[in-house]
């Protein structure tokens, strides 16, 4: 993602005025006495420990780039519990995951130049021969736009950029003739189609044969796309024209960035998240560095470093200001609203933001960086990895964490800049929690659930394109890479593009379009390499003593700045605000007060009650904060009740040999039985209950006694089938969808509901799986007969005398923590009805066998709660809470009781007059807030 040489410093081509911020990306490169500075803070580590740890990422690469060859390619990418390839429209659709698939061996093209970087280069010939022989480009498939940019193309331009170094060497690729380059001159033909727009932004997809807006074409009607997507062209596309003369990619490439800098808010100087491409109005008016936007800002300040355009830094220098102004919140970055930046638009933050850190280092803005990746660190020594999205407070807002390499692309650049042995040890955990949690027999699984531990089927292409690439280059020394990547900037997919493309075919015109609306600091320009009096202090201690407050931040602070105007007029003697867990629908004085907060209580036919607030009808500013604090009281405590009656997904691990543990599968629980939760685990090996169904008294139970019995789905009640089993004297249960090709990545778990009996005869513990997760199982036993699996509410750490595991493993030193997600802010509440937003949420639902059985099943629902479910909730003072006002309440877990509620982080607070004035405006914001999704 960001910048591997240093821009254009250090020996490269530099503009006349470079700027000194360039310089920091590679400040190890260039400042060699930032270094001894650095290292005099920390214990540095010996080289025979990082050529160790770099021999280390060689085999990891090798684990995963092997087994996508031999059991995936030529397909796009490889499933590794499955151990086959990914193949557009012959597995479930995942949504907009799946347009990154082309059938054009994505994961190969993705990882040419890293096997260059790694010092492979036999395997990089061979594997440059397979694309040239094997790949299509001209299939019937509709494609992402950024994302067959950012991969393939940026692949194709990659492996030619080290293609004709290797030639030039005269060792390897002496038969090269820029193949490559054709191949990716032939694909940027395919996607100039998709800018036919009056904007110059382009469509979001495109079919690679037929282009847009035909029949057969099946795209070319959508009207948004993201500002990352529109705006993430430039460096691959100027490197496409630079590299062939042909100029007409450039051009496109820079129109539809000029016109995203035409659309910013002028007041805030801020971008939407999505804008529509024919009226260029946003449609997503939220504003942040994370998923949506993050690239757009990489790529302004990457193009000067390539093109050496002022204009772009320009644009970036603005933009960056508005940043650190409204959205950084140190060590937070929040999204805001483009119009009222002051107003925060979320409670949670999503990994993407993760590469921020490393374009502040690029841009030379150190210390924010470091506050910034240290809190990112805390929250992966917590979770393992970095959770999708997660709270102000640490919490797991999003479970899933699909291997993003964007945290390990920060450690790389902040160790370049500072030398400091600290960011060795971080990407050493990386290395050993990838190795620990994340590996299987066939490669590397991203994680369905980091509470859990629980596997998903997917190794997206762009963990061989960065991760190793990054985690490598982080231990290794100059000496230990073929080529000088100084030479060299890495685009969003850290693909390599080289610098002397910038005096390469420079038929672009230059237009400054960016003055007419700021003016250019002169004080960016101060700085060149190899000057350090800013950039690094003579204090050896300096990065260690911006992260020493942020240690425990994750556990033990308060995440926002708090307001405690209320709290102290009822400390004096005033009456307290109302709670929501206090609110009864039926007491007059509570509505009331309802009234006085600007909350409109409405009865709905179905027998719902719907609370709406609106601000600009409270009786005063700070009853209209007070109306705020309680409808976010109540959301959070509806979906609490929601989250009380169901329990978290539970997990399914492959112990025995040769799986020790890596496979770990996302299993539904049980209403009934032993609660994995609070009791020890399930150990045993599984054994088929004949009848399969469990419907009836069990024909071998001398196969199922003392294991785990395998069921499938379907005939009988749960419960009936649970019986059954225990009574052959099985340990435990898993029941197999039957369903054929269901999966927990497409469907959402549920609770194994009771048969309407006492269900406490039931002792054993009992699991669901879907089809292909079950598969799994089934299909190991057809291969080593003897498979032991380990039931438990989450994945255990593997058994280190089952497994003689070349690679070291760590402690585990990972907390236990809630399984509780944060509901998005919202301004309507459903007090019966509330849907929980958690993506693997968890329904209970019966067995399907008839609707007899239905109508006995102990179904969970919303609407079965109390239509006052408030009534037994004690009474709770404000007094000694950390709050936050102006995003969620929420009540601490317990690794936050001991916590200070004095702690502030220095939010920026706008005053409540100011948005009182045009609240209405940020309804509707809010009401798509509660919508948006990664």
């Amino acid at each position: 993602m960001s910048e591997a040489g240093g821009g254009r410093g250090c020996g490269s081509s530099v503009p006349q005025r470079a700027p000194w911020s360039l310089v920091a990306a590679t400040a190890a490169f260039c400042l060699v006495s930032a270094t001894s500075v650095w290292t005099a803070g920390a214990a540095p580590m010996s080289r025979e420990e990082r050529q160790k740890l770099g021999n280390q990422v060689l085999e990891m690469f090798d684990h995963a780039y092997g087994n996508y060859m031999e059991h995936a390619y030529p397909a796009d990418e490889l499933m590794p519990l499955t151990c086959r390839g990914r193949v557009r429209g012959q597995e479930p659709s995942r949504g907009d995951v799946d347009d990154a698939l082309g059938k054009f061996s994505l994961t190969l093209i993705d990882s040419l130049d890293t096997l260059v970087v790694l010092n492979k280069t036999k395997e990089f010939e061979d594997a440059v021969r397979k694309v040239l022989r094997d790949v299509n480009l001209d299939n019937d498939v509709v494609v992402s736009v950024f994302e067959t940019n950012i991969r393939v193309l940026g692949g194709l331009l990659g492996g030619h950029s080290l293609a004709i170094m290797l030639k030039e060497k005269g060792e390897y690729m002496q038969w090269y003739n820029d193949e490559l380059l054709q191949m990716a001159k032939q694909l940027g033909y395919k996607l100039l189609p998709a800018f036919n727009t009056t904007s110059g932004l382009p469509y979001p997809r495109i079919n690679l044969k037929f282009g847009i807006r035909k029949p057969e074409a099946r795209t070319g009607t959508e009207t948004d796309t993201c500002t990352a997507c529109a705006g993430t062209l430039i460096l691959e596309f100027a490197a496409l024209s630079r590299f062939t003369g042909a100029t007409i990619f450039e051009e496109y490439a820079r129109k539809a960035l000029d016109f995203l800098w035409e659309k910013r808010q002028r007041s805030s100087n801020l971008v939407g998240v999505t804008i529509n491409i024919h009226t260029g109005d946003w449609v997503r008016k939220d504003s942040g560095v994370g998923a949506g936007i993050d690239s757009y800002y990489e790529y302004l300040l990457k193009a000067y470093v390539l093109l050496g355009d002022d204009s772009f830094l320009e644009r970036f220098n603005t933009h960056y200001d508005a940043i650190m102004r409204y959205i950084s919140q140190p060590p937070l970055l929040l999204d805001v609203h483009i119009h009222k930046p002051m107003l925060n638009a979320r409670t949670w933050m999503d990994a993407l933001l993760a590469f921020f850190p490393g374009l502040q280092v690029l841009k030379g803005d150190i210390r924010p960086a470091i506050e910034t990746h240290e809190m990112l660190y805390q929250v992966i020594k917590k979770h393992n990895f970095l959770p999708e999205a997660f709270t102000t407070d640490f919490r797991v807002h999003w479970a899933q964490h699909p291997l993003r390499p964007e945290f390990a692309e920060s450690t790389y650049f902040l160790y370049k800049a500072t030398g400091d042995p600290y960011y060795l040890e971080v990407g050493k955990t990386l290395i050993e929690n990838l190795n620990k949690y994340a590996r299987v027999p066939c490669g590397f699984a991203a994680m369905k659930d980091v509470r859990t531990g629980s596997h998903e089927d997917r190794m997206d292409s762009f963990f061989l394109a960065e991760m190793f690439k990054y985690l490598y280059l982080l231990f290794a020394d100059k000496e230990d890479i073929i080529f000088d990547i100084e030479d060299y900037i890495f685009t969003t997919e850290a693909h390599l593009l080289p610098l002397w493309l910038s005096t390469t075919n420079q038929s672009i015109s230059k237009k400054n379009t960016t003055s007419e609306y700021t003016e250019l600091d002169d004080s960016n320009f101060d700085w060149t390499c190899p000057n350090t009096q800013i950039l690094f202090p003579n204090d050896p201690l300096y990065a260690q003593s911006i992260r020493e407050p942020l240690k425990n931040v994750v556990d033990k602070s308060c995440p926002r700045g708090i307001i405690r105007v209320r709290e102290e007029s009822f400390r004096s003697g005033a009456k307290p605000p109302l709670r929501a867990r206090d609110f009864m629908a039926t007491n007059p004085e509570h509505l009331e007060i309802l009234k006085k907060m600007g909350v409109s209580l409405i009865h709905l036919k179905d027998g719902r009650v719907q609370l709406v607030q609106h601000a600009i009808q409270a009786a005063s500013s700070i009853d209209a904060e007070d109306g705020l604090r309680f409808m976010q009281e109540m959301i959070e405590l509806s979906s609490q009740q929601q989250k009380e009656q169901q329990l978290p997904p539970r997990a399914v691990q492959i112990v025995s040999h040769p799986f020790f543990g890596r496979v770990v599968l996302t299993a539904g629980p049980a209403q009934f039985g032993l609660d994995l939760s609070k009791h020890k685990e399930t150990r045993g090996f599984v054994a088929s209950s004949k009848p399969y169904n469990g419907c009836s008294e069990l024909t071998n139970p001398e196969a199922v006694m003392g294991k785990i019995a395998l069921i499938q789905r379907g005939q009988c009640m749960f419960a009936e089938k649970a019986r059954n089993i225990q009574n052959a004297g099985a340990i435990g249960g898993i029941v197999i969808d039957d369903n054929e090709g269901s999966s927990s990545d497409t469907a959402p778990l549920f609770q194994m509901a009771g048969d309407g009996k006492d269900t406490d005869d039931i002792k054993i513990p009992m699991l669901f799986l879907f089809s292909k997760e079950g598969s799994i199982i089934l299909d190991a036993i057809r291969e080593y007969e003897e498979v032991e699996v380990l039931l438990s509410d989450k994945a255990k750490d593997r058994d280190p005398e089952m497994e003689n595991e070349e690679q070291p493993s760590s402690e585990n030193d990972s907390q236990d923590h809630s399984a509780e997600q944060i509901t998005p802010s919202s301004q309507e509440v459903d007090l019966v009805d509330q849907e929980s937003p958690e993506e693997s949420s968890l329904n209970s639902e019966p067995e399907s066998s008839s609707p007899a059985d239905t109508d006995n099943a102990a179904s969970v629902s919303a609407s079965e709660q109390n239509s006052n479910p408030m009534e037994n909730h004690e009474t709770t003072s404000l007094d000694g809470e950390c709050t936050d006002l102006d995003n969620q309440l929420q009540e601490q877990s317990e690794t936050e009781e001991d916590s200070n509620p004095n702690v502030s982080w220095g939010k920026k607070v706008q005053p409540i007059d100011s948005i009182l004035a045009d609240w209405n405006e940020d309804i509707e914001a809010f009401e798509m807030m509660e919508k948006d999704e990664l």
